[in-house]
């Protein structure tokens, strides 16, 4: 099923490309990524190419600069909800104390989702590809993938938010896993579906939302 991006999402100047996915286990997943500071021609193509890999994966809600090995503060979401978008050098406020709890799962960790507790409401600002500034607000998905997504840009993953327990049970998953030990991946490799529980009638579908 083709899907219709917003002309603020993907330039029509440069092709875009699908990277692969960095992996759990790769050290760049950990590393905090570096503020943008110079808004040339770069910033729009990565944008671009975060955009194509995301959408490689139907379920895919988010997808942050270093989960294609990129040490920058970029990122891009489609929370189906009417708004598509990217940010960058995002910030995020926590709008007020209450909560959620609800699937969470992350391409760059394939196979692997489970509930995890975030703020429900949240607002992220920074700068567009441009260097203007922007701003949005969010509740349940969405400030859900504000939150996961610039974690990742902190060296952080939605899985160090859960208890000893269950976060070494899940590691233990990863690593029986027939991807464990590949830097990346092509979301679109026949691998990468069967571990996230995809065949090619189902593909769209998914229990937890990715990011």
């Amino acid at each position: 099923m083709a899907r219709v991006v917003s002309s603020e999402a993907v330039s029509d100047t440069e092709p875009q490309a699908c990277r692969p996915i960095t992996l759990w286990g790769n050290p760049v997943l950990r590393r905090r990524a570096e503020p943008v500071t110079v808004f040339d021609a770069s910033v729009q193509r990565l944008v671009d190419e975060l955009f194509e890999t995301m959408y490689a994966i139907d379920s895919g809600v988010g997808l942050a600069a270093n989960q294609i090995g990129e040490l920058q503060r970029v990122f891009v979401f489609d929370c189906r909800d009417g708004l598509v978008a990217h940010v960058v050098n995002p910030v995020v406020e926590i709008l007020d104390s209450d909560l959620q709890d609800g699937g969470e799962g992350c391409l760059s960790l394939p196979g692997i989702g489970t509930d995890t507790v975030r703020a429900l409401r949240a607002r992220v600002t920074g700068q567009d590809a441009k260097g203007n500034d922007i701003s949005y607000e969010g509740e349940g998905l969405r400030a859900r993938a504000f939150q996961h997504e610039t974690d990742h840009l902190d060296g952080k993953l939605y899985i160090d938010l859960q208890p000893v327990r269950s976060r070494k049970k899940m590691e233990k998953e990863m690593r029986s896993s027939e991807w464990f030990g590949m830097h990346s991946i092509d979301p679109r490799s026949d691998l990468y579906r069967e571990v996230q529980g995809f065949d090619d009638e189902d593909f769209d579908k998914a229990d937890e939302p990715i990011e």
